[in-house]
Order: structure tokens, then C-alpha cells, then sequence
């Protein structure tokens, strides 16, 4: 988990804090998001890193201690996806998973689809 001490400004920066399995796990996380939404702004945001599209908050990632997470920002979108992440421990807007267990691809470009899809209705 970043440093309370220093803030990143960049998702780089966010990542070069962690342990390297959670960093390992994580940036396969980012890249499949870009690969769904190669036009989102990285930032820092509420201390994740975030991604935005059309001004809009899309989706974020982060680690903590005890594991890592996808933040969908959207109680909805894990809702209509439940039985597709029946293996995660989910909370309204959140998928937490261990890094050595990283949410696969093909699930993290639907639920990044299923967002920008949210986003625009």
C-alpha cells in the first residue's frame, strides 16, 4: 500500500509503492482496462488510481494490505455481473482479490464495457 507520507500523483507512481505481486496483478488490471478504454485519463483520485472518460468517473484499482481491488464505482454494474464474480469478495461498488488470484481479462473488459456503457446511457 502507498506511503501515507507521500501521495502519489500518477498511477506509475502508485504502483512503484507496492509489493510486487500486487503491483504485478495490478498493472495487468490497468492494461486491460486501456485495452477497453484506451482514451481514459489516468489519475490519482480519493487516493486510487482511477480512470476517467468523458469527464466522467469510469473505474479504479488499488491495494491494500490484505489484497488488491477493482472499483466499478457502480453498485449496479457488480450487481447485473454477481454470478460472474461469485469467486470474489464483492461489496456495492468493489471486486477484491488476492494478486496471486487477478480478475481475468475477458471479465475485467466486460465489466469496463458495462461501465462506459453506464456512463453514457
Amino acid at each position: 500500500m502507498p506511503s501515507e507520507n507521500v501521495r502519489p500523483k500518477t498511477i506509475d507512481e502508485y504502483l512503484a509503492a507496492l509489493d510486487a505481486d500486487k503491483r504485478a496483478a495490478l498493472e495487468k488490471l490497468r492494461q486491460a482496462i486501456r485495452n477497453v478504454a484506451p482514451k481514459a485519463e489516468e489519475r490519482i483520485s480519493y487516493g486510487l488510481a482511477a480512470f476517467r472518460m468523458n469527464g466522467r468517473m469510469l473505474v479504479a484499482l488499488g491495494a491494500t494490505a490484505n489484497h488488491c481491488a477493482f472499483y466499478l464505482v457502480s453498485s449496479s454494474t457488480v450487481a447485473a455481473h454477481q454470478n460472474e464474480l461469485k469467486d470474489y469478495d464483492t461489496s456495492k461498488g468493489t471486486i477484491r482479490f488476492q494478486a496471486d488470484h487477478p480478475l481475468p481479462a475477458a471479465l475485467v473488459r466486460k465489466l469496463v464495457k458495462a461501465r462506459i456503457a453506464e456512463n453514457d446511457a
